[in-house]
């Protein structure tokens, strides 16, 4: 494992040595890591969505209703209830 050296405010060191002491992280490291990893699985989340946003921007713009639409939307889920 690489090591990496950070400078915070004595504030911030503080607090992250504090996160360690409730026993949910072993050490202040374990603790960075998981905010980390949780900053990774956001940013992916935000690129998914972005992602979908572009495909429905380029998919071009719905000529039907908002009721049509409701409307075959109920239809196929009385179908699916009526099928099991």
């Amino acid at each position: 494992m690489a090591t990496m050296n950070i400078s915070l405010p004595e504030q911030m060191k503080a607090w992250v040595e504090a996160q360690s002491e409730d026993g949910k992280y072993s050490n202040s490291s374990d603790f960075v890591r998981d905010l980390i990893r949780k900053e990774q699985v956001r940013r992916q989340k935000i690129a998914n969505i972005q992602e979908k946003w572009t495909e429905g921007l380029e998919s071009g713009i719905e000529e039907r209703s908002i009721e049509e639409i409701f409307r075959e939307v109920e239809t196929k889920m009385a179908v699916n209830v009526d099928g099991l």
